[in-house]
């Protein structure tokens, strides 16, 4: 089956996108851009060049293109303020929708949004790749596992500084906004488990280029006893962690650390005696499904399998919105000052 897809929003993170289709052969047989949209049809007539896109409509109006188009599927690519429209528009002509995270500038647009595609009976999903990738997947089995006993904390730091110019170095929130979210929907998925409440503070530390949020601290109460502590900076300059974090797990029995790369140690405690009983080695296991490991390109299968297979895609908006609930929560607190519960 081939889906015709009209990509909506043709900047830099569509490359991204148009990338992760060219990288797997099941994408691209499954997959035909007919259409870009963008509010500038030169930068989508750009992109359609440098892609060497045939027969495609090229259009500002989305509506339109896909009344042109017949489109089964619109891929979301536009700046958080203006997804509704875009998501709104493709459910209301009959199509499937994967967006970029996050799903809605506000819960109660993501509400609105889950509560349009179950009324249209078609799958609106999000992109959080960084779910899929092969650390996030292993610490997911090792959990799931039982490998250092009951889960009881996820404590992840991030620190980095990247020069972004554009739409990031002007938004608010930016941090929590545009990169926490990935590691919060991965501790999410990693701990299984549900959030309850957050307490968060939110700085623009001395030395920031961006306007607003540059820099987090968040504790979270998830279900079932679990805590997941963030601590972040996008204008952290120096030795800097890894995109994806670095992760320590604790459980009943021990403990997992991962920096987020290739490296990974798990430990439980060992038999010696005294005030610190030692630890052993214990092995966090490598066996994972390779189709979940390859970021974009997973989120794009995994959403294609749900419209082939009529199943329900693991980032769908229904469940997503929990994701996006904890990142609201933690504005929220760090706007208030006070712990504050997470209701979805």
């Amino acid at each position: 089956m081939t889906l015709n897809a009209v990509l909506c929003g043709c900047g830099a993170m569509a490359k991204g996108w148009l990338r992760a289709i060219a990288s797997h052969p099941d994408l691209q047989s499954s997959i035909r851009i007919c259409g870009l949209v963008d509010l500038n049809e030169n930068v989508a007539q750009a992109l359609a060049d440098e892609f060497a896109f045939q027969d495609v409509v090229i259009g500002s109006d989305l509506k339109d293109v896909l009344t042109k188009t017949k489109a089964d599927v619109v891929f979301d690519v536009v700046i958080p303020d203006a997804r509704f429209g875009v998501v709104a528009a493709g459910l209301s002509a009959g199509c499937h929708v994967l967006s970029e995270k996050p799903m809605a500038p506000s819960l109660e647009e993501a509400k609105t949004l889950v509560e349009l595609a179950e009324s249209a009976g078609k799958i609106h999903a999000i992109v959080q790749n960084r779910r899929y990738i092969r650390g996030i997947r292993r610490l997911h089995r090792a959990v799931q596992d039982g490998v250092i006993g009951e889960l009881t904390a996820i404590h992840c730091d991030f620190f980095l500084a990247p020069h972004f110019g554009g739409f990031r170095e002007e938004m608010q929130n930016v941090l929590l906004l545009d990169m926490a979210i990935h590691t919060f929907d991965a501790a999410r998925f990693v701990a299984d488990q549900n959030p309850l409440a957050v307490y968060c503070v939110e700085r623009n530390p001395a030395g920031s280029w961006y306007a607003h949020g540059a820099s987090a601290n968040a504790i979270f109460e998830l279900s079932n006893d679990v805590v997941f502590t963030y601590r972040g900076s996008w204008c952290a300059e120096g030795e800097r962690t890894s995109w994806e974090s670095t992760w320590r797990l604790v459980g009943s029995k021990g403990m997992i650390l991962w920096d987020g790369e290739d490296g990974f140690s798990a430990n439980v405690a060992g038999d010696d005696e005294g005030l610190l009983r030692g630890t052993s080695a214990v092995n966090v296991s490598e066996n994972v499904n390779e189709e979940q490991t390859e970021g974009h390109a997973s989120v794009l299968l995994s959403f294609l399998r749900a419209i082939e297979n009529g199943t329900v895609p693991e980032t769908v908006s229904s469940d997503n919105i929990k994701s996006l609930a904890m990142v609201m929560g933690a504005i929220e607190s760090a706007r208030t000052g006070q712990r504050v519960l997470i209701e979805i």
